[in-house]
């Protein structure tokens, strides 16, 4: 038996739930904006709430222990079952969906005319760069931050730079092309998806240590299979 797995598994929780929690703690200086929309929050009003920036952030923050005790769940079914790396692959999926899915959902909230204006598109590279500003680069690098973070960890396939860049260019085109398809009265740029791109690739070097990598992936693979040799 393995004595270091479970210490492996719990650094992995804790490198994990500290890439969820440090961006919490940051927002932290802004709980007086976000804490003007708990009341239409707490009340379950989607006007005031889900359609704005900061009730999604605040739903967001306050969905991070409920986050944690899906992990806790999911890995407590698959050590029941036999599976390996249980922690790692929970924290993994949960973590991808947490991060990703609240900056979706800002990017294709609709704008001040959606379906009375036509789609834009902006294609010249580097044009809109320079009037996002600090707070819009800052917000288009977190927008796949977390899927680039989690997506090696959890999958073996995705474990190299090249790939994570193709997967966070990938998702933003989907997501740009979403808003000018749905006339959402926003505008669709090369620009975000570079940013969006860039920022999944500086996550995922970030989390480059606890990329799960070919030979644990085939020895994973190939421990039915002696068990079944030995049986």
């Amino acid at each position: 038996m393995d004595h270091d797995t479970p210490r492996r598994g719990l650094r992995t929780v804790l490198s994990g739930g500290l890439a969820l929690l440090v961006p919490a703690a940051a927002l932290f200086a802004l709980r007086r904006p976000l804490l003007m929309t708990a009341p239409a929050c707490m009340a379950g009003r989607w006007h005031g709430c889900y359609d704005t920036f900061n009730g999604v952030v605040l739903m967001t923050l306050v969905a991070v222990p409920v986050s944690l005790l899906l992990v806790w769940g999911l890995a407590y079914l698959r050590r029941r079952a036999g599976g390996r790396a249980a922690w790692r692959r929970s924290l993994a999926e949960v973590g991808m969906v947490h991060g990703t899915v609240p900056f979706v959902w800002l990017i294709l909230m609709p704008g001040a005319a959606p379906g009375l204006v036509p789609g834009r598109l902006s294609l010249v590279p580097l044009r809109d760069l320079l009037t996002m500003g600090t707070l819009g680069i800052a917000g288009n690098l977190l927008v796949f931050a977390a899927l680039g973070f989690f997506a090696p960890i959890r999958f073996t396939a995705l474990a190299s730079l090249p790939r994570i860049l193709a997967l966070g260019a990938g998702c933003s085109v989907l997501v740009e092309t979403a808003q000018y398809v749905l006339r959402l009265d926003r505008v669709s740029s090369v620009d975000d998806v570079l940013v969006n791109a860039a920022g999944a690739v500086l996550a995922g070097l970030a989390s480059r240590r606890w990329w799960r990598t070919g030979p644990p992936a085939r020895a994973e693979a190939a421990g039915p299979r002696a068990l079944r040799r030995t049986a």
